[in-house]
């Protein structure tokens, strides 16, 4: 039983991630604004003139750190699977469906991507968090506010306030390369910043009850 166990939490990791990449993918496709973390690290490339995943990688490395001296309970194998493969996965979706098959995406599939990738990204979160084989350096950041917080601050607030901060510097960030904040920015990343942690929580209590 140990090791049908131990599959289903390392599928459950992997699907999550695989989600996380697509409901990223589709965000940004929607034209609305990407997710706060993605909006980051679009701002951020942008600015450097680095490509997104690349820059992506780099970004999760650096916060791997503080991770390492907070919650170090946090890191494990599903830590890298996210830290190397969920901007790459968003970036071949990208160029695969708008540079390769031409997708013309008018308001209707837009509308449609945006609600996806919200509900993808955020169950994508909710199981491999469930998964317990280590969770991304920014989804560790609302534990490690939590941890020094204690029961004051729930994740759902801090996962609010971890978003709203990001969104802001992507924001910054994206006015400051002369960029369009749009691309980064928009409708879909204020509903993702608002309903992210409450829609991850309620996720991860129906996926603990079922477990």
């Amino acid at each position: 039983m140990g090791g049908e166990k131990k599959t289903k939490r390392l599928l459950m990791m992997l699907a999550g991630n695989l989600l996380i990449g697509v409901g990223v993918a589709f965000y940004r496709m929607s034209g609305f604004g990407a997710d706060p973390y993605t909006c980051m690290n679009l701002g951020v490339s942008g600015f450097l003139g680095m490509s997104f995943g690349n820059w992506q990688l780099l970004m999760n490395i650096m916060l791997l750190a503080a991770v390492w001296f907070t919650v170090r309970n946090c890191i494990g194998p599903g830590t890298l699977v996210n830290m190397v493969f969920v901007g790459y996965t968003a970036d071949f979706l990208c160029w695969l469906f708008l540079e390769q098959l031409g997708l013309s995406v008018g308001m209707p599939l837009r509308i449609a991507f945006l609600l996806l990738g919200m509900l993808f990204l955020s169950f994508g979160c909710a199981c491999y968090m469930s998964a317990e084989m280590g969770i991304a350096p920014y989804d560790s950041a609302a534990f490690i506010i939590t941890k020094y917080a204690g029961e004051r601050v729930s994740f759902r607030t801090a996962r609010i306030a971890t978003d709203v901060t990001v969104v802001l510097v992507g924001i910054v960030f994206s006015i400051a390369g002369g960029n369009s904040v749009w691309q980064a920015a928009g409708l879909g990343t204020v509903i993702c910043s608002l309903c992210n942690g409450p829609l991850i929580q309620y996720f991860r209590s129906i996926i603990q009850i079922r477990a």
